[in-house]
């Protein structure tokens, strides 16, 4: 009887654990979501001439650019700052990179289980769109796709020439949070003010 009874709570102990987990995750994507809404509607507000528009009254961050890779069905609005509390929220551009618009390496990380989850399925030749606060549009095409230690900075150093590196976490479905690895897509700007395009 006793041994029927331990069974019994066991279960009971691992049915609330796995859905306090599936809770959890659901959670994370809710939050991950809501806040892209409020964020676009930040973005919309958002001019390179006016003060810099918060997603919501306490935020520590705000949009600076909007990117989009059509193929894989990316649309997101980046936010200054690749911090915890930034990314938790979208992704984020590396204070210390050059600002979205402008010329160099341009470098945006974002979380592989949200916000850059699809990037697990770019391609070598894939457009990415990136429109800048004053909404000046650029046009990128990947070049790289490399995994790297995430001490291998280099990736976001400045190489001469104008591109975008999006980082996150490596490999993409693992229950481990951050790692040593780091998942990197480089992209080399092709056109600049991508005529009859608003993204």
């Amino acid at each position: 009887m006793r041994t029927l009874s331990l069974r019994h709570y066991l279960l009971l102990g691992l049915f609330a654990l796995a859905t306090w987990n599936l809770c959890e995750a659901g959670y994370i994507h809710a939050k991950a979501w809501v806040a892209q809404m409020m964020i676009k509607s930040a973005w919309a507000e958002t001019d390179s001439d006016k003060s810099k528009i918060k997603p919501w009254p306490w935020a520590d961050t705000h949009p600076v650019a909007h990117i989009k890779l059509d193929r894989i069905d990316l649309d997101l609005i980046v936010l200054a700052g690749a911090t915890g509390s930034s990314l938790a929220f979208g992704p984020g551009h590396l204070e210390g990179s050059p600002p979205p618009g402008a010329a160099g390496n341009i470098v945006i990380s974002g979380h592989r289980d949200t916000h850059f989850r699809a990037l697990k399925n770019v391609l070598l030749g894939d457009s990415i769109d990136l429109e800048s606060a004053n909404h000046d549009l650029k046009r990128y095409e990947v070049t790289d796709i490399q995994v790297v230690d995430k001490k291998y900075t280099e990736v976001a150093e400045d190489f001469g020439d104008d591109r975008l590196t999006l980082i996150t976490c490596y490999p993409f479905d693992s229950p481990i949070y951050g790692g040593p690895l780091r998942f990197v897509v480089t992209a080399k700007l092709v056109s600049k003010d991508v005529p009859n395009i608003h993204i």
